[in-house]
């Protein structure tokens, strides 16, 4: 009887294990469903969040497009586009004074006219952020007359040339008078002397028919260094150079052959003696000042 009752409950238990078996792995699958669910929403979420800042970040620095045509030989087409406000458009030629206009929108439109000889524009457009975009190119346009500008030590050149005749040339520092210099030829080579610090040139040509041609542009006048070399005797050679902002370094060559260099840190004054060599001294001497300008002086001594 006993042995009945026992395989009784046996198959009792058995059944309710096997009852229990469906619901649990039901709870299993329904539990992983939800957890997949809800690692997929959030690697959306995040994967969304991403391209967000993604696209904020290349919104942000996004900078200003440049469209350039060439309408003739005589004018030159510009068109800025963007994604956001404008703030300002600025051109100018070689190194003249900007010209700076401010924008609105988008888009922004500018028709510039080439000026006569060989000249660089550069554009430059900006937006509300800050972000900038800069175009240069170089125009070369053939007119009645032409000017060129020529940096020579502490002067600069001004050339001009005329397909006539040309009459007379004047010129400007700032806006101070002007100077008139009387040419009658077809072209003219003339050296005007740069005052110190940054002013700005005008220089107008006219020729026998009246045509005018006009050239502007900064120039930052610097000074040069003075050097002079003299003896004590006959035992050395003294260097003796001096400049108002200061002396960078100077370099010596004694017959082409000793060469020697001094660091002088700023220094406005020197005075550098050197022994001189048996028989004869072919001496060079160079000195910069800070701002890189430098002046040479050559002599022989005898020993």
């Amino acid at each position: 009887m006993n042995q009945i009752l026992s395989v009784e409950d046996n198959k009792k238990q058995k059944k309710s294990r096997n009852n229990a078996g469906p619901v649990e792995v039901t709870t299993i699958i329904k539990f992983f469903a939800i957890a997949i669910i809800i690692l997929g929403v959030f690697m959306i979420g995040s994967g969304s969040y991403s391209m967000y800042q993604e696209s904020k970040k290349a919104y942000a620095e996004a900078k200003p497009t440049i469209h350039v045509e060439d309408l003739s030989e005589q004018e030159v087409f510009i068109k800025v586009e963007h994604t956001k406000d404008l703030a300002k458009f600025t051109y100018y030629w070689n190194n003249e004074k900007p010209t700076e206009i401010q924008c609105q929108g988008k888009n922004f439109e500018q028709t510039i006219e080439i000026i006569t000889g060989t000249n660089t524009l550069n554009v430059c457009a900006t937006d509300v952020t800050g972000q900038e975009t800069k175009y240069q190119k170089t125009y070369t346009l053939a007119g009645d007359i032409s000017i060129e500008f020529t940096p020579e030590g502490n002067n600069i050149k001004v050339t001009a040339e005329g397909k006539n005749e040309l009459s007379y040339l004047t010129y400007r520092w700032d806006e101070d008078e002007e100077e008139r210099i009387d040419i009658n030829y077809m072209n003219i080579e003339q050296k005007i002397e740069i005052p110190k610090g940054l002013h700005t040139l005008t220089v107008v040509v006219v020729d026998i028919n009246n045509t005018t041609e006009t050239k502007k542009q900064e120039v930052n006048g610097v000074t040069k260094p003075k050097v002079e070399v003299t003896t004590d005797g006959a035992d050395n050679f003294i260097i003796h150079a001096t400049d108002e902002q200061g002396l960078q370094k100077v370099e010596f060559i004694i017959n082409e052959d000793e060469k020697y260099m001094l660091n002088l840190d700023g220094r406005k004054e020197l005075e550098y003696p050197y022994p001189l060599h048996d028989g004869e001294n072919k001496l060079e001497i160079r000195v910069y000042n800070v701002n890189n300008v430098s002046e040479v002086s050559r002599v022989k001594v005898n020993k």
